[in-house]
Parts: C-alpha cells; structure tokens; sequence
C-alpha cells in the first residue's frame, strides 16, 4: 500500500526548501531592519479564540477551520492565521505593560483550512506576518504597508500593486453597514444562500461574495468612503499622506474589505500584475484593528499587521522569472583512498566543521574517479586528497578545484591553510 501526503499539503523536498530558506532568511533580515521582533505561538488554540477574534460570521469560522476534541473534551482549532493568536499572547503575558510600546512582532509559521486546493492555495500554508500593537498612529499604518511591500522587493518582485480603503470605526461603520442592509434588501432573494445569510449579521462580507460579485447591486453598492465621519476620514487623509511622502504608488478601492471581523479604519492588500500570475492577484493583506485586544480580555487599544503567504510569494517569483540565489555548493571534498585513511577522513571533516568550513566526504566506497566526480557534483572548491603514504607523512594533498592549483599541508595546518586560500 502506498501512502502519500494529504489532499492539500506537500513535501517540500532539497531542491525546493533551499529556495524557501532563501525567503525566510530575508524576510528575518527584513523584520530586524524595521525593529520587529519574533513571537512563536502555538499551532493549535481553543477554539473560542478564533470564533471571538477571527469572526463567527467569516468564511474560515463557519467553513474552513480544523477542529477537534482533545481527550479532555475541549474544542481545540489548527490556527488558520496568526493575529489571533498574537493578540491572545499579547494579552496572556500582559505586553501592554511593557514600557517600549507599540509592541512589534512578527511570525512565521503553518496555518490551516479547509478549502479547495488549487494553485497557490493548499490547505497547510506557510504565512509570514507582523503585528504592531499598541499605537493608533496613521505613520504606523503607512509602515507596516511599506513593509509588506518591501517584503516582496526584497526579492525582486517589480509588478506589484498596493490597494487600500477605510473600513472607517465603528460609527463609520454602522452606517455603511445600514446603507448595505438597505440596498440589498430589495434583491435579498437574488443573492446565494450565504450572502442572505450575511445581510443581517455581516452585510459588508457582500462585498467579498465571489459568487455575486457581477450581480447589478453589487456595482452600485453604497461606499464606505461616503459613510465615514470627520475622524476617520482625516484619518484616512493622514495614512495617504505618509504613504505619499514614502513615494509609494497605490490605488484606493472603496470595495476593499478583508475576510476577518476585527478590521476598522485601513485595509490593504497587495496583488501581483505579472502576467500569467493567475485570476487570484492577491498577494497578502491586512489592516488595522480596534477592539481584539479588548475581545480577548486586554485593554482598549488598536492594533495593524499583515499576514503573507509564502507558498504564493513562490507563485510570484516564478511568474516574473526571478531566480534566487541558492549556494549549494560545499568548501572542500575529502577524498580517502584505503580504509586507514577512510577513519582519517572522518577527522578532517569533523575538524574542518567545527571551524566553520563546509566540507563532506564518500559514504560509498566509491573508486577515486568517483569520489572526484562526487566533489565536482557539489562545486567543491578543495579537492583534500588522502592516501596511505600521506597518512603516514601526516599530510594531505590539497587541490583548488578551480585553479588547478596543489598543495601538500599537513594535518594540524588543514584549517587555517583551507581558510586562508592558500
């Protein structure tokens, strides 16, 4: 019986995880830059995290979580993002009370739904997000957008697109969320059965319905842009004007919303324009937040973040022909030739890695011609050649595989003559 990964996962094999640790190291590089610093939550929560943080009206609490019983008969959730979680331990380990605020984090790690894998989507993903908690400032909101964007430019992404809208707080909202309600009431029995089920719980979800979005109601739908007070439409003016100052482009899209519960004032996201991407431009998202932290028993305090994933950030790369540099290539290739120099080898190498070299050997009993074959294979820059006579001189023939240069060094020289280059 052969047993292969489930539906909607895959193995990322050598020649795949190099390229994923390429992305990884610069997007840490990238957090360090901008004084974010790294949290690590749990992969599964209570579940009442995700229904109370996330949202019991959003798609991935009514559809796309998993869930189980414990022994213990308590209802536990694969995280399916990671603001949740980084709210809850915000307020589980009181962060608030430290004095460097806003607190900045970002995270790295598997999520988990329940959907139709496709391309670019599957249903144990990889997202890497930040969260700034803590400040109500429209400069922060401008920040974490220029980060999202420099997340990609980092890696020499060049056709992007940032789009962003107010959801407005929570009085902008209720009156764009009365507007909904009366414009779509007249065509209640015209929209799918989950778009009825939202208008009285969650009408501003509509407008993120893939299956009425070419119905007529749905392009003269009331903007929140024309239901937002004083204070959130200044509010709005300022994130545009720090955006502006920054010189990044954008484009504001009044029926941007965003698929989760706890979002007020800026939602953005970020799509790729290469072409052949696919139909799903989008990229990552995100925005602000007033009200989580509180939900889950901190104070009254706001805070923004994004979340990307990596899996579409590799979908990106390959639309636009971008080939990350992956060394694979190895220092040096000890090649032994008779069994003594065999245990003499397995010496070289663990020396020559305790100082930092990258070196590997035959496993094989492979010829020499082979074992030659095998350091060309891995780039080897250092042939260290290893045969009875020099083991009894207490040296090794050492050859620049790239010059074609030779040397012999003896045994207790190998470390510093291979650094140096001799």
């Amino acid at each position: 019986m052969n047993i292969h990964v489930p539906r909607g996962t895959e193995d990322l094999l050598p020649e795949a995880t190099r390229k994923w640790q390429v992305i990884e190291e610069r997007l840490n590089h990238l957090a360090q830059l901008y004084n974010y610093k790294e949290i690590r939550t749990p992969i599964f929560e209570r579940t009442e995290l995700f229904q109370r943080g996330v949202g019991d009206t959003t798609d991935i609490v009514q559809k796309e979580m998993y869930t189980f019983e414990d022994r213990g008969g308590r209802s536990l959730t694969l995280r399916p993002e990671g603001t949740a979680s980084v709210a809850r331990a915000y307020v589980q380990h009181k962060i608030h009370g430290s004095p460097d605020q806003p607190t900045k984090l970002y995270y790295m790690g598997p999520m988990f739904r329940y959907e139709r894998p496709q391309q670019g989507r599957t249903r144990q993903f990889t997202q890497f997000g930040i969260e700034a908690i803590g400040s109500a400032s429209p400069a922060i909101d401008a920040e974490v957008m220029a980060f999202a964007m420099d997340c990609y430019q980092a890696l020499g992404l060049k056709s992007l697109k940032l789009v962003l809208n107010s959801l407005g707080d929570q009085e902008s909202r209720q009156a764009h969320r009365n507007a909904l309600i009366e414009h779509f009431k007249p065509v209640k029995d015209e929209l799918c059965q989950d778009c009825q089920s939202r208008l009285e719980k969650n009408p501003l979800r509509l407008l993120d319905c893939k299956v009425d979005q070419d119905h007529d109601a749905m392009k003269t739908a009331p903007s929140i842009l024309d239901h937002l007070n004083e204070e959130s439409s200044t509010y709005f003016e300022e994130v545009k004007r720090h955006l502006d100052e920054m010189e990044i482009p954008y484009v504001v899209d009044d029926t941007l919303v965003r698929g989760l519960d706890y979002y007020t004032h800026t939602a953005f996201e970020i799509m790729s324009e290469a072409e052949g991407f696919g139909s799903i431009t989008t990229l990552s998202g995100g925005g602000r937040y007033s009200g989580l932290i509180e939900e889950l028993g901190g104070p009254s305090i706001s805070g923004i973040g994004f979340a990307l994933s990596i899996e579409r950030l590799i979908m990106a790369l390959d639309a636009e022909e971008i080939e990350l540099e992956q060394d694979e290539s190895v220092d040096a290739y000890v090649i032994a030739i008779g069994q003594e120099s065999k245990y003499k080898a397995s010496d070289i190498v663990y020396k020559l890695r305790k100082n930092g070299i990258k070196v590997d050997q035959d496993y094989l009993d492979k010829k020499v011609k082979g074992q030659f074959k095998a350091a060309d294979r891995l780039s080897a820059t250092y042939a260290i050649i290893l045969g009875e006579e020099e083991l009894e001189q207490g040296v090794a023939n050492v050859k620049n595989l790239k010059t074609g240069d030779q040397k012999t060094i003896e045994f207790d020289q190998m470390t510093d003559e291979i650094k140096a280059g001799f």
